[in-house]
């Protein structure tokens, strides 16, 4: 296939500009053995790890496609869960910045994420509305929970039992026990908060935060004592119905009463609510910038403060007494409250809407607390609670590498290096090599930018109408220009470079042109703007554009056309009219002969200069186009639009050429550097990309078959509930997902199934052949085989199989259609007789036994693999048990040698919690076989 045009492809080089995305929450990491100094954000799909101290990025761990929506540190400290907005699951090594780990279950995106004591089990939710719990050791799902009714809020792991605790945006609160997988116990409020294993805190739409008492009732029961039916009582504030009692007559494992309440000043509803590991201090915040802050008193604490009440009240009575009143009790009984029990610290009042926090509490009493803005800001305050009254100290604030508010406009400079944006606040310039910014000042509502020829100074188009002179190296404000008396929507710099045309919502459109004026300050000389000349239109001026020969003008009006003028006489030339809805962006290409224009109708229309002529009109983008530029000295140019994409297009074959994605916000602007060489985009997502032009060539067929695979990939986890063999709809499911990965390992089975078919079909021709022949033949050979290092066709399948993911293998066993299972259950027996990778082969094999169970059993050819699968899988099984059970004993043997030596006592509360556990579930197991 020849290529009759070479077009070069661009790939997305570096993400900046963005602080912390406001998906996702923030946490404290420990990093290089240190706390309280590193936080994880996420920055659309990448996660950024801060220096809070320096207010520098030290670490990116790097996303793929989809924005990062949820982070959870282990209990190891070394390992980061990020939830991504596509419902996936990836666990990065924070030594490294690498992940191995992919987990894919859900539909939608996470939205929160939580371990359990050990770091074994890790819960998912989302706003699929389900819970998925996940074993990270071997790293697959182990079930999923489905009870809620919308997102998922919240989800934590009980440390002393089986149990998990979510909440969701449906107002319930549900208990689960994960020993059978079903909700025992409902709860009618939202956002919960585990204060300890006894207590548990609520907060939902009001300001008042709900706490409430946790009654587990085996422990108040003698061992053998069995389960006593029980109706709602009410005084418990569950939400059970007659019908659930009469499914479930057993008692409730626990229950849960109101012990009181907690006000918060805010009055707006509770957005987050959470505690420190220890549980000792709960803080809370609203939609407001108030975080408010509360510590859990200790026994200790709580007894003298009742004490002292109980001093008061003594001191009261005595007075009372001395004046004469009668019936006065000296001992006067106080009762013990939950204000005695918890105390309101401070309010952390920060600079903006706090849309999430985290707090860690040191060994020496200080307590630090990082918030993350909605205003792209990140802010660390730091408490001291060793002191009566803790006062609350701002440590660090990260501002500089990014804007408040979106950036609506962006300029390169003419040496490619320094790029420009401005926003509503602040314009920053940033050098594209090491994307720093190396200056920031303070502006009006910026809309439409450039650098003035020499690359010294800047040129800024506000809301308010005005033009803004700013200097560069000292970076201040020159001068302020009363250009126009509304917005200035668009301005293009002159192709002689002696001035530039303003065009704004007020009709006009104005040519300034530059000179020289006297300092105020000084005597020196400094660069001005002078006004020459004035254009009146009667429809709002959405844009201006030169044409590089400096020869016409375009003008784009509210009306939908574009005006077309003689620049130096403002004669009406050409007007092009076609677009339904307001031409928003245009540009001319670099020899004058082609305009193309951009609209809020999602077209782009490519117009002939010489006669105003239509070339052709383009389906560009699913929403507005918002920005439109030619690449220089090429028929090239590009689109970017609402619907977050960046397009590239040819002008004279009226191709699309590419897709540039990867932002997740509307894409407001784009600037193409002079050589062409590097774009720069910004969106609603507040970060700029930058994109840079590589030497690897586009071929449009093979793009656009790339794009129609990755079309089909996003659809493969949208399509319908798949239906599994034998499962019943209920409050469990399978944990995972059909995915593209999942088919292609079932590919992959698939055709190493149908090679050993191929072989062993090969194997017997060729020994009846040795046989006829009376002589030994050369055997067959196949070149996969061959590659794999003649390895046996059975050994080649095993190969394949121990290739596909553990948290992808369920999945792809499910897709396998029954025509190949016969084959693997054989195959199955072989490497369990041989000792071959008997743990992964009994994980196959007891899934493919649940989901085929009715085919399998009434197959008569099958009976006999079957019974010899049975007594190989028991043998080998009690072998393993028994290899496992030998090493414990030598491990606890090396450890009671060492603790005698030592005279130290190893996981001592490890096994107290296990043997505590143990108890408990033969307590359970009495109380059935008691009521059996």
């Amino acid at each position: 296939m020849g290529l009759t045009k070479q077009y070069l492809r661009y790939v997305a080089s570096a993400v900046f500009g963005v602080i912390a995305s406001q998906k996702a929450n923030i946490t404290f990491v420990q990093l290089r053995g240190e706390r309280g100094r590193y936080v994880a954000v996420s920055a659309c799909e990448h996660v950024f790890i801060w220096d809070i101290r320096k207010g520098e990025k030290v670490l990116i761990l790097q996303g793929i496609k989809h924005e990062a929506t949820y982070l959870c540190p282990a209990p190891d400290r070394r390992h980061l869960a990020v939830g991504y907005e596509d419902g996936s699951i990836r666990i990065f090594n924070l030594m490294t910045g690498e992940s191995n780990v992919t987990l894919n279950g859900h539909k939608a995106a996470v939205t929160i994420l939580s371990y359990d004591t050990l770091g074994a089990r890790l819960v998912s939710g989302s706003n699929d509305t389900q819970i998925i719990i996940w074993d990270v050791i071997n790293e697959s799902g182990l079930y999923r929970l489905k009870g809620h009714k919308d997102a998922i809020t919240h989800a934590a792991f009980l440390k002393g039992r089986n149990f998990l605790v979510s909440s969701s945006k449906d107002t319930f609160v549900k208990w689960w026990d994960l020993d059978t997988q079903h909700c025992f116990q409902t709860m009618v409020w939202g956002f919960v908060l585990l204060a300890d294993e006894k207590r548990i805190m609520t907060g939902s739409s009001d300001s008042e935060l709900r706490v409430w008492d946790i009654h587990y009732l085996d422990e108040e029961k003698e061992v053998g004592e069995p389960n006593v039916k029980r109706t709602k009582s009410p005084f418990e504030n569950t939400e059970i119905t007659e019908e659930e009692l009469n499914e479930n007559p057993e008692e409730h494992i626990l229950t849960c009463r109101k012990n009181g309440s907690v006000f918060r000043e805010g009055r707006d509803r509770v957005v987050s609510l959470a505690t420190d590991t220890s549980s000792e201090i709960v803080a809370c915040h609203g939609t407001d910038g108030v975080l408010e802050v509360f510590k859990i008193l200790s026994e200790e604490e709580v007894n003298k403060k009742i004490e002292k009440k109980q001093k008061k009240a003594k001191k009261k009575a005595k007075r009372k007494a001395e004046s004469g009143e009668s019936d006065v009790d000296l001992e006067p009984a106080v009762e013990r409250t939950l204000k005695d029990e918890i105390q309101k610290i401070t309010n952390i009042k920060v600079s903006g809407k706090i849309r999430s926090f985290n707090f860690l509490l040191l060994p020496n009493g200080e307590l630090k607390a990082v918030m993350l803005l909605h205003n792209n800001t990140v802010e660390a305050y730091s408490l001291n609670l060793t002191v009566k009254t803790p006062e609350c100290t701002k440590v660090a604030r990260i501002t500089i590498a990014g804007h408040r508010t979106d950036a609506r406009t962006l300029a390169f400079s003419s040496d490619n290096i320094a790029v420009l944006s401005a926003s509503a606040e602040t314009v920053k310039i940033w050098n594209r090599s090491t994307l720093q910014c190396i200056r920031t000042m303070a502006c009006e509502y910026s809309l439409c930018s450039l650098f003035v020829p020499g690359d010294r100074q800047i040129i800024l188009g506000t809301k308010s109408g005005k033009l803004q002179l700013f200097d560069i190296a000292s970076g201040n404000l020159l001068e302020t220009f009363d250009a126009h008396d509304r917005a200035v929507w668009s301005i293009s710099l002159a192709p002689d470079q002696r001035g530039f045309v303003t065009g704004s919502a007020d009709k006009l459109v104005k040519f300034w042109e530059f000179e020289l004026a006297k300092d105020e300050t000084s005597t020196q000389t400094r660069l001005s703007l002078n006004h020459i000349r004035t254009l009146q239109l009667d429809e709002d001026i959405l844009s201006v554009c030169y044409s590089p020969n400096q020869r016409l003008l375009a003008v784009s009006l509210l009306d939908c056309t574009v005006k077309v003028f003689y620049t130096d006489t403002l004669k009406f030339f050409l007007s092009l009219y076609g677009h339904k809805l307001p031409v928003l962006c245009m540009d001319i290409s670099s020899d004058s002969n082609l305009i193309a224009t951009g609209s809020a109708d999602r077209n782009v229309k490519i117009w002939g200069l010489e006669f105003g002529d239509c070339h052709k009109s383009l389906f560009a983008h699913d929403d507005s186009v918002m920005y439109l530029k030619f690449v220089p000295k090429t028929h090239l140019f590009f689109t970017a639009g609402k619907d977050r994409k960046i397009k590239q297009w040819d002008a004279d074959k009226f191709e699309h050429i590419q897709t540039l994605e990867g932002h997740h916000g509307e894409v407001w602007c784009l600037t193409i550097s002079p050589n062409g060489n590097h774009i720069v985009s910004s969106s609603h997502d507040k970060s700029l990309r930058l994109w840079d032009r590589t030497r690897e060539p586009i071929i449009l067929e093979e793009e656009r078959e790339m794009h129609r695979e990755a079309e089909f990939e996003e659809s493969m986890g949208k399509g319908e509930e798949r239906v599994v063999p034998g499962e019943k709809e209920g409050e469990a499911g399978l944990a995972g997902k059909k995915t593209m990965e999942t088919i292609k390992a079932a590919e992959r089975i698939m055709e190493a199934i149908v090679l050993y078919r191929e072989e062993t079909k090969k194997l017997e021709e060729y020994s009846h052949a040795c046989k006829l022949a009376g002589k030994k033949l050369p055997p067959p050979t196949n070149p996969i085989l061959t590659a794999y290092g003649n390895i046996s066709p059975s050994r080649y399948v095993l190969d394949v199989i121990r290739k596909v993911k553990s948290s992808e293998m369920e999945e792809s066993l499910l897709v396998l259609p029954f025509s190949y299972i016969p084959d693997l259950l054989t195959l199955f027996n072989e490497y369990i007789q041989l000792s071959l990778e008997v743990e992964l082969v009994c994980r196959c094999l007891f899934f493919l036994l649940r989901i085929h169970f009715g085919q399998i059993t009434s197959n008569q050819m099958l009976l006999t693999v079957i019974d010899s699968l049975r007594k190989n899988t028991i043998g080998k099984i009690i072998d393993i048990k028994d290899v496992i059970g030998f090493n414990t004993a030598g491990l606890q043997f090396l450890q009671r040698e060492i603790e005698a030596k030592e005279d130290v006592t190893f996981f001592a509360d490890a096994t107290e919690r296990f043997k505590e556990k143990k108890r408990k579930r033969r307590i359970r197991e009495r109380a059935v076989l008691t009521v059996l």
